[in-house]
């Protein structure tokens, strides 16, 4: 019997819309599981070692909690390109990831689908209404998974109706995985549908749905199911698009370990299948004596995702180095001397604040060390007899760098803060976006100096030995300065202030004295009128470096 035109409407709104709920509510489940855990979840990617078995559960943790492996992979691609993970700990994190994409499809099938909306209309109250913040999030958590099975219910009830079913039945019948060509089809398809939403918990998602309602049989939607796991590799590899060599050989250990982990098990589906069953009925005899559990596809498709995972990850363990070894001959190091940089930032990555925010404070540790660098280069060129062109070149280059960096950070971790974000994320963000500041300032101020010696050079402006002895030892000092303060930052040393006060003023001091004898020397005729000019200048640039990394010295210790 066909449909008229009202019907058909009707049940594509509920499609339409019971996706969209459903997605938002991945969302908000993610964003408050992670406003609650957040601390948890830098001091868990901040202990991520170079032991595989750590690195892999630490994985599976922080994608069970994010809810999206894609989120993860984009994350550890965008950790490996600023230096905070090394290659083999990333393929680790990886590995894990895909056994914690699977909590997604064992959340849904939880015997709670009638209860999505009471779930989603109490949670609802709690997060508008409630001062606290850590209930405000825990609710938002709730919300999300109210949301999840509301979305499914409004979907399952629109696939549901019979005339709607036997279209839908007779068009996946094509793509029956009743034949090695068939979960081809299949897994081919579930490939396509991933990459096009980029979110693998929507595509099993609508499978479970379709199998729930008896559109698609069991090995179908197993089927389905493997080639998402393909599909959800696009994600990192657009991600590691303009990163550097390791960022892109991260990405591609995750789209080999999932074509591979797929591939390999195609030949051997149905064996699979039927040993998914046969340990569902174990597992079900054993927890419950209710026969009618065995009729949950839903249980049996977590259990095809968990497995497949699970099976893939204990064989790629053992083959992690060979593995990297694979992608680091794929991707050859560049000869080129490669600058780390917040440019390949995905925006999938400022889903996830309280993780996010651990690579600009990998960045703001790039900005300090190259600040040393900086300094220290200075000081060889200010002591050389000899004109040092390519430190010179160099430090110019690295000023440029870190003005693009500081831009950067900033524009990041805007973005970020106009999101859902704790109050310390808030705190934090502003912390850093302040450092970066400072930072840029110093690159700024060494680069001054650097000017003030070029243009004595050119114009063979001659200082006294006097006068190099004094510039040279306020370098020296405002140079350790800087390195305190950063030794600080690193460490987190919260009582750094009264140190840096001290220090501060002595340098103070010493810069007030060096430019008083400086004039002395000018009113005796020993320096002359231009040069002075100059020599004051890098002087007063000295006290501002000073004064910036005491700015510095201030955030550290947590004062506004």
């Amino acid at each position: 019997m066909a449909m008229d035109w009202h019907a058909i409407q009707d049940i594509l709104f509920k499609v339409l819309g019971g996706l969209g709920i459903f997605l938002l509510g991945m969302k908000y489940m993610s964003e408050g599981m992670q406003a609650v855990a957040g601390s948890k979840l830098r001091k868990m990617i901040s202990a991520v070692t170079d032991n595989r078995f750590a690195a892999c559960a630490i994985g599976t943790l922080i994608t069970g909690i994010v809810q999206s492996s894609s989120v993860t992979t984009v994350m550890v691609v965008g950790f490996v390109n600023s230096g905070f993970m090394t290659l083999m700990q990333a393929i680790g994190v990886i590995l894990g990831a895909n056994i914690g994409t699977t909590v997604t499809a064992w959340i849904i099938a939880l015997k709670i689908s009638k209860f999505g909306l009471p779930i989603l209309g109490l949670a609802a109250f709690f997060f508008l209404f409630s001062k606290k913040e850590r209930v405000r999030y825990t609710a938002m958590a709730l919300l999300g998974v109210g949301m999840v099975f509301f979305g499914l219910t409004l979907m399952g009830d629109a696939f549901k109706t019979p005339e709607v079913k036997a279209y839908l039945t007779d068009a996946f019948r094509v793509m029956d995985a009743g034949t090695l060509w068939g979960v081809l089809k299949c897994a081919f398809f579930g490939c396509v549908a991933t990459m096009i939403v980029q979110s693998s918990s929507a595509t099993i998602g609508v499978t479970i749905v379709l199998a729930q309602g008896g559109i698609i049989e069991f090995p179908t939607a197993a089927a389905l199911v493997l080639g998402l796991n393909i599909g959800t590799t696009v994600t990192a590899f657009l991600a590691s698009i303009g990163t550097t060599t390791n960022a892109k050989r991260a990405a591609y250990a995750h789209i080999i370990f999932n074509v591979v982990g797929t591939l390999w098990l195609v030949p051997v589906f149905f064996a699979y299948v039927e040993g998914i069953d046969w340990l569902f009925g174990h597992l079900r005899d054993f927890m419950t004596s209710n026969p009618k559990m065995g009729d949950d596809i839903t249980a049996r498709i977590a259990l095809v995702h968990t497995g497949f995972n699970l099976i893939n990850t204990l064989i790629f363990l053992p083959l992690m180095g060979p593995l990297a070894r694979l992608v680091e001959k794929l991707v050859p190091e560049k000869k080129v001397d490669e600058i780390k940089h917040l440019t390949y930032f995905d925006v999938r990555m400022l889903d996830t604040p309280a993780l996010a925010i651990l690579q600009s404070q990998k960045q703001l540790l790039f900005m300090a060390e190259s600040v040393e660098n900086m300094a220290d280069w200075l000081g060889t060129v200010l002591v050389s007899s000899e004109q040092l062109d390519d430190l010179e070149t160099k430090i110019f280059r690295y000023e440029n760098i870190l003005d693009n960096v500081q831009k950067e950070i900033v524009v990041f971790l805007s973005e970020m803060i106009t999101g859902q974000v704790t109050h310390d994320v808030m705190e934090e963000a502003r912390r850093q976006m302040r450092m970066a500041d400072e930072y840029e300032s110093l690159s700024d101020y060494l680069v001054n100096v650097l000017k003030g010696h070029v243009k004595q050079r050119n114009n063979q402006l001659e200082t006294t030995p006097e006068g190099r002895a004094e510039l040279l030892d306020l370098h020296n000092r405002v140079v350790e300065y800087i390195k305190m303060v950063n030794t600080a930052e690193k460490n987190e040393d919260t009582d750094i202030l009264g140190r840096a006060q001290s220090d501060s003023e002595m340098i103070t001091r010493q810069m007030k004295k060096y430019r008083r004898q400086h004039l002395q020397r000018l009113s005796e005729s020993k320096a002359s009128p231009l040069n002075s000019l100059v020599f004051t200048d890098m002087l007063n640039n000295y006290r501002r470096m000073k004064d910036h990394a005491y700015n510095i010295a201030e955030v550290i210790a947590g004062e506004k």
